[in-house]
């Protein structure tokens, strides 16, 4: 049996990831084509590669069906209630940044902060009648964070697609979304609030601490873990 190290399958992460192992001396690649799931892994014995969807990593941590696996901060603390019980980071690869934020449209000039989004809210809903919206992929994360800064009469609405195009769309007045450059976020025509970073997120090593471990694999991922 081996230590199973889960790496997202496809894209810049996987890439910049495999990047990351190559340059200790771990080569990590697929098996076969890019249809295929399946990895190998050269440099070090012990040691399976599964290909994953990010959002799926944090999952399989949990459940300890993979030892190891590299994903965003972001989706760790999103999709796992609470993350620090099941899953421990190891280490921050240095690529994949983005922040987590709370924006809303340009014109409107008298919302700079959460405490003016608030108000912005509530006469929202006086006028309307109903909550504001606000598009995201990241309920847990933004509701938290919106309770702890004491904003009310909003509705959190799903967005599976381009969030950033919900406010344009009429499908949400507000997004909270991930950004790296904010260009996006510029062309549409919104700004972030100046105290609306709810966090920052970048791809990063985690370690399962529910998966079970025999004699052998704890011997192959101390010595995985000592090589990177």
């Amino acid at each position: 049996m081996t230590i199973k190290l889960g790496v997202p399958s496809k894209g810049r992460l996987m890439d910049k990831t495999f990047e990351w192992f190559g340059a200790r001396g771990i080569s990590l690649a697929r098996s076969g084509s890019e249809r295929e799931y399946a990895g190998v892994v050269e440099g070090i014995d012990g040691v399976s590669l599964v290909l994953l969807s990010a959002g799926e990593i944090p999952r399989e941590l949990a459940a300890g069906r993979i030892h190891l696996g590299v994903t965003g901060t972001d989706l760790v603390h999103e999709k796992l209630a609470l993350w620090d019980q099941s899953v421990l980071q190891v280490a921050e690869l240095g690529f994949g940044h983005a922040d987590l934020i709370i924006a809303v449209p340009q014109g409107w000039t008298d919302v700079d902060t959460l405490h003016d989004l608030d108000a912005a809210a509530a006469a929202f809903r006086v006028h309307h009648g109903r909550r504001m919206r606000i598009a995201t992929k990241y309920h847990r994360l933004v509701r938290e964070f919106l309770r702890a800064a004491g904003v009310a009469e909003y509705a959190l609405v799903d967005s599976q697609g381009a969030t950033e195009g919900t406010v344009a769309n009429e499908t949400a007045e507000a997004i909270a979304d991930i950004t790296s450059t904010g260009e996006t976020l510029r062309a549409n025509h919104l700004k972030i609030l100046s105290d609306g970073l709810i966090l920052r997120s970048q791809a990063t090593l985690w370690k399962s601490r529910v998966a079970v471990l025999d004699p052998q694999k704890r011997k192959s991922l101390t010595d995985l873990l000592a090589r990177l």
